[in-house]
């Protein structure tokens, strides 16, 4: 008999209610249990409470009296009552942990063998599709796009390095008729990306609605005049 269900037998170890195995296990749980023994002496009264019902049917000689059967149904559907709570906190539980693990994989970390520690996934790359690079020899700056053509546009991933700042600067798309389109817009601080002190490139994604075979270059505008880099397709 698991600790869980020992618990809810006191009142029935009381009032002699338990069967010869049940009472056997019970008594060893007794001997390590505190809290079970001190609501046993809380109970020690309760023969006497009852000495004065007469019960229903006169039980045979040289058995000891039995309470009267509907102590007998309360005491039972208290001991339901207990171990049904104590399943539905078990699967509350349970539940709750399923939960975590479920969250423990949405935010990307796996256990590894390495102890059980978390490990981060590996991190997908900046720049997907077509690649195109190129550096500006004036200003210094390099800049890589990665193009995906879709149906409704291009889509275009870029990376922006060896630029100092403060600047505000956008990518325009550049069509083969020289139609321009904003892709995305940004804004360099200080020290700037891929320069001393400040070596992780700029990365960003972005679209356009002109498609892949329309877009003929890529420039860097810098806010208030000025071209930064061109990327030629």
């Amino acid at each position: 008999m698991s600790s869980q269900v020992e618990h809810t037998d006191v009142g029935a170890y009381a009032l002699g209610l338990l069967e010869a195995d049940d009472r056997r296990a019970f008594e060893a749980h007794l001997a390590g249990c505190g809290v079970c023994r001190a609501e046993l002496r809380e109970m020690g009264g309760l023969a006497e409470a009852l000495s004065g019902i007469d019960p229903a049917e006169a039980e045979p000689p040289g058995e000891p009296a039995r309470p009267p059967a509907p102590v007998i149904d309360m005491v039972r559907r208290k001991q339901a009552r207990d171990r049904r709570t104590r399943r539905v906190a078990y699967g509350a539980g349970a539940a709750a942990a399923a939960a975590l693990v479920a969250i423990g994989v949405g935010v990307g970390t796996t256990l590894g063998d390495d102890e059980g520690k978390p490990r981060p996934q590996p991190q997908p790359q900046a720049i997907v599709g077509e690649r195109h690079q190129a550096t500006d020899a004036r200003t210094g700056a390099s800049g890589t796009v990665g193009l995906v053509d879709k149906k409704w546009g291009t889509q275009v991933t870029f990376e922006l390095t060896h630029v100092k700042g403060p600047l505000r600067c956008r990518l325009e798309a550049v069509s083969t008729s020289g139609a321009r389109s904003v892709v995305g817009g940004w804004r360099v601080p200080e020290p700037g990306y891929g320069v001393a002190g400040s070596p992780k490139p700029l990365a960003m994604q972005g679209a356009t609605a002109l498609s892949r075979g329309e877009i003929s270059r890529f420039q860097v505008v810098v806010d208030g005049g000025g071209t930064l880099l061109t990327i030629p397709l």
